[in-house]
Parts: C-alpha cells; structure tokens; sequence
C-alpha cells in the first residue's frame, strides 16, 4: 500500500485524520510535555466516534517522539513514511500490543490456509468472516508476556485494549491484576463504547478521556475524504443519520441506510391506512441476515427518537419508543422471530403517529 493510500484509509492502525477531537488530543499531548502521563487510559464514547483512531495516533507518537525534544511538539502527527508508522500499521513494532477480538476457530483456519497457500482473501471474504464474541482470557494474558520484555532503547511500550466491553468477568479482572502494577514507561489505553459497565476497580485505575459525538458538519467533512463518490445530498443525510459517529455514516452509506429510512419514513407517514404490503416488502429485506437486521433496528429507533424531537410532548410516540425497545431486548434475549418483531414495532408506530 501506498503512503497516498494509507492516508485515505479508514482502518484506525492506518488513518491520519482526527476531526473533532483536537482536545482530547491536546490533553494527551500536554501529558506528555509535562511528564506527567499517566500509566493507564480509559477512553471512552460511542462507537466509531474515533477512540480508536487516537488511540493508534497516541501510540505511534509516544513510539517515535523525541523525548529530548517535548517543546517541539504540537500535535500528535506522524507521517506516513517514519518507520514507527509502518510497523505499526503491520502490527509488527516490538513495543505495541494490540489487545481485540480474535476471528472465531473456523475463520481463523480459513485465513492460515489462505495465507500458507500465498493466496490473497478478497474485501467481500473478509467481511464475510466473524469474530469471537468476546476477548479471551487467554488473550489478556499475552500483555503480561509483552511487558515482560524489555522494551527497544528503553522507550515506552503501548497496549491497546479495542474494546474492554468485548471482555467477560475473567478476562476484565485478568486486565484489572495489570492495571495494579503497570511497569515503567507502559501506556494501557482502554477503549470503551459503554463505560457504565464496566468494573468500577477498572475505572478507579484509569484517567479518564470522553469523546464527545461528532457534529454532522465533521462527518461531513470525513465522508466527503473517504467517500467522495456520495452527493451532496447523500452526505448531507447520512450525516443527520449517523448520529455522530463517522463509523456509523461510513456503514451506513455502504448500507444505503438513507433509502431505509426515507421508505420507513413513507410508511410511517401513512398512519394508519398504511399499506401492508409496502410493510411486508420493507420487513422482509430488512431480515436478509444478522447485520442487516441490527442496521434496520437502528434505523427504526432512530426514526423514532427523530419523531420525538419533532414532536416534543407527543406520549403516543414516546411509548412506542418504550415498546420498540422492550420487543428488541426480548428478541434478542430470547431468539424470537426478527421479521415479526420489525412488524409488530412498525405497525404499532404507524398506529399511533
């Protein structure tokens, strides 16, 4: 990959772009400056916000920065072309650990055969393979190894946790025993979509940083670098869409959620003479597999949550809110029919608007 591609790639270990999170960039930074960073971060905010991305940005820095010279530095940037950028980017410098879920046994045999056999997988058998569902004790253990070693020159050693929520209880209280006793020069930067959940001995130990949603004018601005085959007007919605999250507007416009949302806009607007086929047909293609059932669920409760700030007050709406909320759990939870499901919530909205 080139330098010019590697800077318009959106893949967190290879993006240069950070829009919108200049000050929690600046706290970093100053942390560093003033020598007062702290061993362990918890940064936290919805997700495809960018936490991520800081976080590589932070440790390609701490990675490559010239600590003689702090007064130098007035961002977090590293080019492309240093080496501590290309290594990286391969997952291959000796002082970063990057802590995620693994691909699930049969998918990772599928990848070690392909890469034995010097055969190269394409985007849509990439995006075909599934992860774990959560991060492996197991995995949480190899940190221990990794600072065990002696880091290059003495520098700083970076683990990256994406994201501590994908963790269970043995594997939270495994990071937990790391976090009491970091060793020296050791930034752990934790990543969190949902913080409340987490252990509160987890959060005690860590600095927190919160990552304020996007404004759409900044997913705008991203769209147009990393999609800049959309229109205007398909920016234009898809940010208002992606509730300030840049990942989400990125999937979104693979998804075309826009079109989603105008047709349930459409039937919904229809009331109560709305036609059950146009709902059949929206409903039947809304359940074509997992992801496209959890992006039409979005899509639905954002509608909804869209319909209340239009029409503050409106207590039929609100409680169909409470109702689409409480029927999704219950699927969920208990594996229910996901088509019925999506009729039953649309239907019921389309009754009380």
């Amino acid at each position: 990959m080139s330098d010019a591609e590697q800077t318009d790639n959106f893949s967190p270990r290879l993006n240069t772009c950070l829009l919108g999170h200049e000050a929690a960039e600046q706290i970093l930074l100053n942390a560093w400056k003033n020598n007062t960073l702290h061993n362990s971060w918890l940064i936290s905010g919805i997700e495809g916000v960018g936490k991520a991305t800081l976080a590589y940005r932070f440790a390609r820095f701490l990675l490559a920065a010239d600590e003689s010279r702090r007064e130098i530095y007035t961002g977090l940037t590293i080019g492309v072309d240093n080496p501590v950028f290309k290594l990286i980017a391969g997952n291959a410098h000796p002082d970063f650990k990057i802590i995620e879920r693994d691909y699930i046994d049969t998918d990772r045999k599928k990848i070690l055969k392909a890469l034995k056999g010097g055969e190269a997988m394409s985007d849509d058998e990439l995006k075909s393979l599934k992860k774990s569902a959560v991060i492996r004790v197991d995995d949480v253990r190899t940190i221990n190894e990794f600072l065990s070693r002696k880091s290059a020159g003495d520098g700083w050693r970076v683990v990256i946790v994406d994201s501590i929520d994908d963790m269970n209880i043995a594997s939270a209280n495994a990071v937990l025993k790391i976090l009491e006793e970091p060793p020296h020069k050791t930034v752990i930067l934790l990543l969190s979509h949902n913080p409340g959940k987490l252990l509160p001995t987890i959060k005690s130990r860590c600095t927190k940083l919160h990552l304020q949603p996007l404004k759409p004018e900044i997913i705008a601005s991203l769209l147009r670098r990393y999609r800049p085959e959309l229109t205007e007007d398909k920016v234009k919605k898809l940010s208002s869409l992606a509730s300030g999250s840049i990942g989400k507007a990125l999937n979104y416009a693979d998804w075309d959620a826009v079109s989603r949302y105008e047709s349930l806009n459409a039937l919904v607007s229809a009331g109560k003479s709305f036609s059950l086929n146009s709902l059949l047909e929206f409903c039947n293609s809304a359940v074509t597999d997992e992801d496209s059932y959890f992006l039409n669920k979005e899509i639905v409760l954002k509608y909804i949550v869209d319909f209340i700030k239009s029409r503050p007050g409106n207590t039929e709406i609100i409680e169909a809110w409470d109702n689409a909320v409480k029927v999704f759990d219950e699927t969920e939870r208990l594996n229910l029919d996901k088509k019925q499901t999506l009729i039953n919530i649309i239907n019921n909205l389309c009754k009380r608007v």
